[in-house]
């Protein structure tokens, strides 16, 4: 704020011309003259209300703000308590703003921080007092109803305008100074209003503030309002018939304050002008415009704006006006309103980058398809279907007949080598296999953040090709741990009887064999019939033994398959899981946390 120049209060308004210049000038050399004749009579505290206008200069010729300094001891100053539901809705701000801090930008949460700031900064200073700021356009007559309320002339109004160059406060009693210094509002403009003496005045505990024009030509002029409006517990819009449809007021003011509606007051100034029933017709189109501003209106006992017409020129409805702010002032709940409105506007602008209106995170269904993904990159079922076949063919080695295993070793030598499809290189299916890794992790990215607001789709999909980088490699060297193990596949318990009978059938045809030998070189006797048995049992029997060992070897194989299906498919899941799923599910959690939070700012308050 630019700090406003040493100047006497009453030469904040321009003056139309040399000799009002030189009138003003000498109004000043007479005033101490009227004052110090004023301050003979004992009777009056206060003067005769020149202390609203003017300062008095002391023996050293030095100038104070005229305030109630009847008391050394500076008054004690009752902090603001937050409403329980205020309170919780603050913590939840607060907690919201801290998660997010890391995943949203700060231009996104600045307004969040800004209401958090002044939410701390107004807690530590009065509760007992409300500040209102009046505010208007030009020639509105805001400093006229300011002066009316106080009872003196404290702001200069005039037919020149700008008029209201730099914001007055004026404090119906005392512990205000925190609250006027948080407006950045200099001694020299703070003013009290002329006692009534008639006991404790209604108005005790506000703190009136006179604006400069919202629509001065000044550019300083409108941050003055700006800034000020948004520090003050509650404010006056005072509209003339003229200007009271203004589209700056309604577009640039009214409209984004809709929140505030319990702390706003709309006054209608100079009706006084307005002939009949005009003035009637010209409150209800006002009323009109503030609906369609979105600004609750405090009727038939409901919350919302109050909306007054009076004339501060002859004083009609400033009684009203008074009434109603005396009222207002005495429930010390502006404050809090005032913060709770803030909170709504905050709430309201994040609602973009938080709210959702459909079921996120990762379902069981996409787990599991990420997790099949990933088995079929490390080629989980062709492993468990190999390990299958090796059981299979270490049993036929073991059990099989000693003929037919030398029959497949000779075709197996003998098969040319032409005429076979060529087979993928590794190197291919390692591109193949890091096509499928990448694309299982774009799938459940997608998945993962489909529906978030688009910060928390960003941080997701961030987490998930983090963690996708090096899985190919991962899943590689588990591929290698966890898939068939080496050498040959454990036999089970019926194996050796099974390998001792296919022997005996060897044994026997060897025998009968070697007995018809004898028989034809004549080294035993000729008896045809148990040699041929022997050789029978032992042709037939090897078969017959091998066929049933294949038979009773399918549902080991296939089990033996199925358990290095399931390692490899476990790995490779674990795998994804610690890569990839858990740093898309952190991210879920934390937006679960934040939704959480922000529905407490938000449902607290509705």
């Amino acid at each position: 704020m630019t700090a406003v120049t040493d100047q006497d209060p009453t030469e904040h308004t321009e003056q139309p011309d040399d000799d009002a210049h030189k009138a003003g000038s000498a109004a000043d050399r007479r005033a101490p003259d009227r004052e110090r004749a004023t301050r003979t009579d004992s009777t009056e505290a206060w003067d005769d209300g020149l202390i609203a206008r003017r300062v008095t200069e002391t023996a050293e010729g030095d100038r104070f703000p005229m305030t109630d300094n009847r008391s050394a001891v500076p008054p004690t100053v009752t902090p603001l308590v937050h409403e329980g539901s205020l309170r919780s809705r603050l913590e939840a701000l607060r907690e919201l703003v801290g998660l997010s801090r890391t995943r949203l930008d700060s231009r996104t949460l600045s307004e969040a921080g800004r209401v958090l700031d002044e939410a701390s900064a107004r807690r530590r200073l009065s509760g007992q007092h409300t500040v209102v700021a009046i505010a208007g356009a030009t020639g509105s007559g805001k400093s006229q109803l300011f002066n009316a309320l106080a009872g003196v002339t404290i702001s200069e109004t005039g037919v020149r305008r700008p008029t209201t160059a730099a914001p007055i406060a004026c404090s119906w009693s005392d512990g205000a100074a925190g609250l006027i210094e948080r407006l950045g509002i200099p001694p020299r403009l703070r003013r009290r209003p002329l006692p009534t003496g008639d006991g404790e005045s209604p108005l005790r505990g506000l703190v009136l503030v006179d604006l400069p024009d919202h629509d001065s030509a000044a550019v300083q002029h409108r941050r003055h309002v700006d800034r000020i409006l948004a520090l003050v517990d509650a404010v006056i819009w005072v509209v003339d018939p003229e200007k009271y449809a203004d589209a700056v007021l309604h577009e640039r003011y009214l409209r984004p304050m809709a929140a505030h509606a319990e702390v706003m007051f709309v006054v209608l100034n100079q009706i006084d002008r307005l002939p009949g029933e005009a003035a009637e017709q010209v409150l209800d189109d006002l009323r009109r415009l503030l609906d369609e501003d979105g600004i609750a209106l405090g009727e038939y006992g409901e919350p919302g704006a109050t909306v007054l017409a009076l004339s501060a020129l002859t004083g009609d409805g400033v009684g009203e006006l008074r009434e109603a702010l005396g009222h207002f002032v005495s429930e010390r709940e502006a404050p809090n309103r005032r913060i709770s409105a803030d909170v709504d506007i905050a709430a309201a602008r994040l609602w973009p980058v938080y709210a959702t209106q459909r079921r996120t995170g990762l379902s069981e269904q996409a787990r599991e398809e990420f997790s099949d993904r990933l088995a079929d990159a490390v080629g989980a079922t062709a492993a468990g279907e190999a390990a299958e076949r090796a059981w299979l063919r270490n049993a036929n080695r073991a059990c099989g007949t000693p003929w037919l295993r030398l029959w497949r070793w000779y075709q197996d030598r003998g098969e040319p080598t032409t005429g076979r499809l060529p087979s993928r290189t590794q190197a291919d299916e390692e591109a193949t296999a890091r096509q499928r890794v990448e694309q299982a992790v774009r799938t459940v990215a997608d998945r993962a953040s489909a529906g978030l607001p688009a910060p928390w789709a960003q941080a997701v999909r961030e987490a998930a090709v983090r963690g996708s980088q090096g899985l190919p490699e991962a899943l590689d060297e588990l591929t290698v741990r966890a898939g068939v193990p080496a050498g040959r596949p454990p036999r089970p318990g019926w194996w050796p009887v099974a390998v001792l009978t296919q022997a005996s059938m060897t044994i026997l045809q060897f025998l009968g064999g070697l007995w018809l030998l004898g028989q034809i070189i004549g080294v035993m006797s000729p008896n045809l019939g148990v040699p041929v048995l022997l050789m029978v049992i032992g042709i037939i029997g090897g078969p017959i033994i091998e066929w049933s060992c294949r038979m009773a070897a399918r549902g080991p194989a296939r089990r033996y398959g199925l358990e290095a299906e399931r390692r490899l498919r476990e790995a490779a899941a674990g795998c994804g899981r610690a890569r990839v799923l858990d740093p898309v599910a952190a991210e879920l959690l934390r937006y679960r946390e934040v939704r959480e939070q922000y529905g407490r700012v938000v449902g607290a308050g509705h």
